[in-house]
């Protein structure tokens, strides 16, 4: 039985065409497949092995295969046992203690233990890291270990949204052994229910399965991914038998999916949103003028049904149904090309003036499209963007480094609010240089509704940051969309969730 105090408890309620020649090409470097092998197929790479620094969702969608933290979330968002069999917070909110499953192992046959997660979150702590989730354990002021299956993490403060964190891939258990050796990225050994076997970046991965896999047994062999040109590509393989599954991103693809017999798409709404990013640091958008003039000049109802086919809803900053804001109530979601113009003039910029926005070439695909609708729209307000788009790996390194003016992005929503912008915008935030805008407002509220414990009362903490972070208006949101996969008839058991997780894979079986 899973124990936790009677605050979570409450706060639970609210989690509620490509030449078939080329694909045959790309698909026949893998090795012939065993009969229970899925023979899977994405468009875009993993960027890096380490659990803990990872943010793009190619990367999360590998390792979150390989490794596990110490809870998940299920497909209703519901927090359940991951490396840990039960959890228990203290009365007062300050102490949480895990009771790990004594069956978990590393893929190198070590036991998980509590000195694993104690190195793990002491390195996810450690500055240097440079880990994607720092930001939501500072309340964490020690870790205990008073035997090996038993954790007790001593908090600072009550913090609400703690647990949902340690839900996230970047909050994976590692091995203490392979953080003392400095291996950490290079290596991929953790405790999930698959063993990365071979990495050939932008080519392939081979994954086998855990047969020591405390969550259970996989029905699976394996999984054979492929890494194709592009999703045209992959509809393609996919219709020649191929690809048994197949990760989805472009609209524009997935929706031709129904209309083959012996496929099926699945389509699931997800908490991930597409975002128009400014940055407030570099003139003039470091005037709130300005920014609020682009925010009154974008249509994000055209965006979406140019750039994603109308697949999706436009949202606010916050995408999980519990806590969302109706879009008409923010600032200026109906666009206002008149009142932009005064905003610009009042700034100052009455004639405009010239930026460029960056986009990565393959998450999404759509982004590329998001830009030249942009561009296109801020064009009636005078200003000149320039389109910079560039490879993957390039991109996520120009965004952690804040080294743009405007940025197309993809960012991944989290089940609570904390978590998914305690990061962004708080004084603490570890990714500050990518937002690169903080006020005492959106401060203050994200600290309230941290350490709050009455639903009602954190609701309402976020509907104001929500609000006030729409009429600040640093980034420009625009719409959530749909988390794809797609399967041959022959494919059964997988369920999607609304983060885009593919660890229903562990109950996929094949005909």
């Amino acid at each position: 039985m899973v124990e936790t105090m009677t605050f979570w408890q409450s706060q639970k309620k609210l989690l509620a065409g490509v030449a078939l020649a080329t694909v045959v090409g790309a698909l026949a470097i893998s090795a012939p497949v065993q009969a229970a092998t899925l023979r899977m197929a994405w468009a875009q790479d993993a960027t890096g092995l380490d659990p803990h620094k990872q943010t793009a969702f190619s990367s999360l969608r590998l390792l979150e295969l390989i490794y596990e933290p110490l809870v998940r979330l299920d497909a209703n968002l519901n927090i359940v046992p991951a490396i840990a069999d039960s959890w228990e917070f203290s009365a007062d909110g300050t102490s949480l203690t895990f009771k790990l499953n004594p069956n978990a192992k590393f893929h190198n046959g070590e036991a998980v233990t509590s000195a694993d997660v104690k190195a793990s979150f002491e390195r996810i702590l450690d500055e240097a890291t440079g880990a994607a989730t720092r930001a939501n354990f500072l309340s964490i002021s020690s870790i205990e270990t008073p035997d090996a299956g038993t954790v007790v993490f001593k908090l600072s403060q009550p913090d609400a949204p703690i647990l949902t964190a340690m839900t996230d891939l970047n909050a994976a258990i590692v091995p203490a052994s392979e953080i003392a050796a400095g291996t950490i990225g290079t290596k991929a050994i953790g405790s999930g229910p698959f063993k990365l076997d071979q990495w050939e970046p932008d080519s392939k991965e081979e994954l086998s399965t855990n047969k020591d896999w405390a969550g259970g047994a996989v029905a699976l062999d394996g999984i054979n991914i492929s890494v194709l040109p592009d999703e045209t590509a992959i509809l393609a393989a996919l219709r020649t038998g191929q690809v048994d599954f197949a990760l989805l991103n472009d609209p524009l693809v997935a929706t031709l999916v129904p209309r083959e017999a012996n496929l099926q798409l699945n389509r699931q709404p997800g908490l991930a949103y597409n975002v128009l990013q400014l940055n407030p640091s570099r003139s003039p958008m470091t005037e709130l003028g300005v920014r609020q003039a682009i925010s009154c000049a974008i249509d994000r109802q055209e965006v979406l049904d140019t750039a994603l086919l109308g697949e999706g809803q436009v949202t606010g900053p916050l995408t999980i149904p519990a806590y969302a804001t109706d879009p008409k109530e923010l600032f200026c979601y109906t666009p206002d090309l008149e009142k932009a113009k005064k905003l610009m003039a009042d700034a100052g910029h009455a004639d405009g003036f010239e930026a460029t926005v960056i986009a990565a070439t393959g998450e999404p695909p759509v982004a590329a499209s998001e830009a030249q609708v942009i561009q296109s729209q801020l064009a009636e307000i005078g200003i000149k963007l320039n389109i910079e788009t560039m490879e993957l790996n390039v991109y996520v390194d120009r965004w952690l480094k804040g080294d743009f003016d405007m940025a197309v992005a993809q960012n991944g929503g989290r089940a609570d609010p904390y978590t998914m912008y305690n990061r962004y915008w708080t004084k603490d935030g570890n990714l500050q240089k990518v937002s690169n805008y903080i006020d005492d407002t959106l401060d203050s509220l994200m600290k309230q509704g941290r350490t709050e414990t009455d639903p009602a009362k954190r609701k309402e903490i976020f509907a104001q940051f929500e609000k006030h972070l729409a009429e600040v208006s640093p980034w420009i949101w625009l719409s959530t969309s749909y988390n794809y996969t797609a399967q041959q008839k022959t494919v059964h058991g997988f369920v999607p969730t609304p983060t885009g997780t593919l660890f229903g894979l562990t109950k996929v079986t094949l005909d």
